[in-house]
């Protein structure tokens, strides 16, 4: 659990059913936070575990405060349903967290055109859209903090390292661009825009599911308490913290001094 504390904010983590999101959610909860489980996983997956439902009793069974939303993170009319109902419940929003995302391990000549499109248009176009959506919260509460889940293979050109998985890699560099213009944008109105990427590779069920069986060297792997100790940090941001940067979540505990994971990733 986090010593830091977020009492009486209120957070929104989309692709929160499973995975970075889920564990994002969970310690966001345990820091005091309000939490919108933002996703389209209603129903259990055999092959993905993991629902908005599931996610949100996990918290509240624990004493947190948590709202259930199905989202689709390329439709406008969705996404502005999600963030009037958080207001309608929490009555602000304090931290959005763009974390839904989709991922295609492939080279250039194999990904099909509709497969790019799906990827930009969740990656980027859901991230332009929700972050779009609860500026007008943020702006009359003159204070927020925006972050968008990035990853540490956007400088990674190299096809035998990358796997050649440029959708999503152009997908995440595109985000970081879109971030770094905004945090320029809204400091004057206290809000504070970052993006935040694992140090590692974070294995978790959507991993398992879309890696084609690749293994990742121990070494590599992060446990994914990392992220959410980190989302919390960068929750608790405004435009006088943290922002306009690209962040990885062992270097920034490691600068904040959070001791326990700092150490691990040194």
């Amino acid at each position: 659990m986090s010593a830091r504390r977020l009492d009486g904010k209120v957070a929104i983590v989309t692709g929160a059913s499973r995975g970075i999101g889920r564990n994002m959610a969970v310690a966001l909860a345990e820091a005091g936070c309000a939490v919108v489980i933002a996703a389209r996983s209603v129903e259990e997956n055999p092959k993905l575990p993991g629902t908005i439902h599931s996610v949100a009793a996990r918290i509240e069974a624990s004493g947190g405060r948590a709202l259930a939303v199905a989202c689709d993170v390329t439709s406008e009319e969705s996404i502005a349903a999600t963030v009037a109902a958080t207001l309608e419940r929490f009555g602000r929003i304090d931290c959005l967290i763009n974390n839904a995302g989709v991922m295609w391990l492939a080279r250039t000549e194999e990904t099909p055109l509709k497969r790019w499109e799906l990827v930009m248009r969740v990656n980027l176009t859901g991230t332009f859209l929700f972050t779009k959506a609860v500026l007008s919260a943020m702006r009359a509460q003159r204070s927020g903090s925006l972050v968008a889940i990035t990853t540490n293979g956007v400088q990674m050109t190299d096809a035998a390292q990358s796997g050649g998985s440029n959708a999503y890699w152009v997908s995440k560099a595109a985000v970081e661009r879109l971030y770094a213009g905004l945090a320029s944008e809204l400091a004057p109105d206290g809000i504070a825009v970052n993006c935040l990427a694992p140090s590692g590779v974070v294995l978790t069920e959507g991993w398992e599911h879309g890696s084609g069986g690749a293994k990742v060297p121990p070494e590599y792997v992060e446990p994914p308490e990392i992220m959410g100790e980190a989302a919390v940090l960068l929750a608790a941001q405004d435009a006088a913290g943290i922002t306009g940067r690209v962040l990885f979540s062992r270097q920034l505990l490691a600068d904040a001094g959070a001791d326990g994971f700092s150490r691990a990733g040194r």
